[in-house]
């Protein structure tokens, strides 16, 4: 059971083991499309070993012309985002899982046993090393000097970026028994770190002190079995302004005040993934493999694609005029955000793409699948 929910894109069990049901179930098959545009590989890498099958969702960091990437071997390399030539790679002794997070020259990454590392972004070199109480599954948030670091066990640390000291930490509620793979990233804006939790809830933190704010439930964990109860809040926070969304496993999404939490708007659609925003539309992919484009303000539904349904899709990302999100074949596809077409298709790789591509800030997209490739794009 455990594995089989480890698993995105699976709403239902019925079905699973059954050739009745096979159908049903199957991914969609891709069908020939006519792209609209012309998509360019600039370069490709291979970051180790990659995270294979564990679930973990970890992509790069793309900060200051570097794109930065950790394997579960230890190996963190520096590479340079237009030509992916590597800058500098360290070979640590912990197992890196949560992904890094990077700013303010320092690249942190945590690992399986909880370790914490951070390095020197220009060289590589490490400054400190910290530890937690569980794995790191997620990447950390790095901002006002902190790194924001969520364990597997429901606590969040901001450990000061000078010299790893650990400056405030916040205990989840009780976890749920039973609960979706993964963490929701830490989220900072304005001074707030948020996060979302496997309650079903987002709650508000004060960068400096730790101390909550507010507490805003997105779907209440309901049900008779601690599989109906699931409503893990699980894929990336989306910050735009005023205004902060939110999507839950259990089938809700909704916009909120980020001052305050309070709601503006709700849908009945749910995710194991995040959502995105422009200034017009919040993205998401729901737990069909339906991509969806909402109304920022409203919630009202712009369009639809569901020709990639049950591909088990990645958190969108925003590249251009284009929503791009990856599969679990290794395929990166480009969606039309006035239209819903999709637009194009490259494949990465044959392995699975299950971490959020990243975008830079020239507009490049980064996507890593989970045998390690790193390949960066460009719309042409």
């Amino acid at each position: 059971m455990a594995v089989a929910l480890a698993l995105p894109g699976c709403s239902t069990i019925k079905g699973w083991f059954s050739s009745d049901d096979k159908d049903a179930t199957a991914p969609a098959e891709l069908t020939d499309i006519t792209p609209t545009i012309e998509i360019r590989e600039l370069w490709s890498q291979s970051i180790g070993d990659g995270e294979e099958r564990l679930g973990l969702r970890q992509h790069p960091a793309v900060v200051d012309g570097a794109v930065y990437a950790a394997d579960l071997e230890g190996r963190v390399r520096a590479l340079d985002a237009q030509t992916g030539k590597e800058i500098w790679e360290i070979e640590t002794e912990y197992q890196l899982s949560g992904g890094p997070g990077a700013g303010e020259g320092v690249v942190v990454v945590g690992g399986l046993n909880g370790d914490i590392v951070a390095l020197d972004a220009a060289t590589g070199s490490q400054r400190w090393h910290a530890t937690t109480t569980s794995e790191v599954i997620t990447a950390p948030a790095v901002a006002g000097g902190l790194a924001i670091v969520r364990s597997n066990d429901g606590r969040t640390s901001a450990y000061d970026l000078a010299n790893g000291e650990r400056r405030w930490t916040f205990d989840q509620q009780q976890l749920p028994s039973l609960t979706v793979r993964g963490n929701a990233e830490p989220v900072v804006a304005n001074g707030i770190v948020y996060l979302g939790d496997a309650g079903g809830t987002v709650t508000a933190l004060d960068l400096r002190t730790g101390l909550r704010r507010w507490e805003q439930v997105v779907a209440q964990p309901e049900g008779r079995t601690d599989l109906e109860r699931m409503a893990d809040v699980d894929g990336e926070l989306a910050v735009s302004g005023s205004l902060l969304y939110a999507i839950s496993f259990k089938g809700q999404a909704l916009a909120m005040s980020s001052d305050s939490g309070a709601p503006l708007w709700n849908r009945d659609i749910g995710s194991y993934a995040g959502m995105a925003v422009t200034e017009q539309r919040v993205l998401a992919v729901d737990t069909h493999g339906t991509a969806w484009s909402l109304d920022r303000f409203g919630g009202s539904a712009m369009w639809r694609q569901e020709a990639l349904a049950r591909r088990w899709l990645t958190t969108p990302a925003i590249q251009g005029n284009y929503m791009v999100v990856g599969d679990y074949d290794g395929y990166l596809h480009w969606i039309d955000l006035d239209s819903g077409e999709i637009a194009a298709r490259e494949r990465l790789q044959g392995s699975a793409i299950r971490a959020t591509p990243q975008v830079g800030a020239d507009g490049t997209l980064y996507a890593i699948s989970t045998d390690g490739k790193l390949a960066a794009y460009r719309i042409d």
